[in-house]
């Protein structure tokens, strides 16, 4: 039961100084941060992290955003990881999710307005979809030796 889950703080997280409320939000539900790191990855990498949508439409728009500024990649530990970190998260459009998560209390942006600008929609953080894209993202974005173990007060606590 205990998993770890990738999330990525995107430009538009990064470049509105929303790193630490980010984490903070992970860590305030009693996920353990193993992992972090900021990297401005280049058109190559984001080809392999988002390998399922290289033959997508949208794929030169996420490709430009994710490229455009500095990313922080976050490894998160705890219960059920991937299915907590996407209900603090929310749902991918922002316009949708609810206010308590991270895209609904910064961000508002909608599919449609995303559409008509022809730019990818701004929604902060991404995070796996289910376990094994976990497992793959995590083996992409970390090697072993970046990610720790330690005992943290959550530990005691909540799990």
């Amino acid at each position: 039961m205990i998993e770890r889950t990738l999330i990525l703080v995107k430009p538009d997280g990064v470049q509105r100084g929303l790193v630490g409320e980010i984490v903070s939000r992970f860590e305030k539900r009693g996920l353990k941060l193993v992992g972090m790191k900021m990297i401005w990855i280049d058109k190559d990498f984001s080809k392999k992290h988002y390998a399922a949508h290289l033959d997508k439409k949208m794929y030169p728009m996420l490709e430009e955003f994710i490229t455009s500024a500095p990313v922080v990649a976050i490894v998160i530990e705890g219960i059920h990881a991937v299915e907590s970190v996407r209900k603090v998260v929310g749902s991918t459009e922002p316009k949708s999710a609810p206010l308590g998560t991270i895209r609904g209390d910064y961000a508002h942006v909608s599919y449609d307005y995303a559409d008509k600008k022809q730019i990818s929609i701004k929604n902060l953080v991404h995070a796996s979809g289910n376990k094994e894209e976990a497992e793959q993202e995590i083996s992409l974005w970390f090697g072993v030796d970046e990610l720790y173990t330690y005992e943290a007060s959550h530990d005691k606590h909540v799990i």
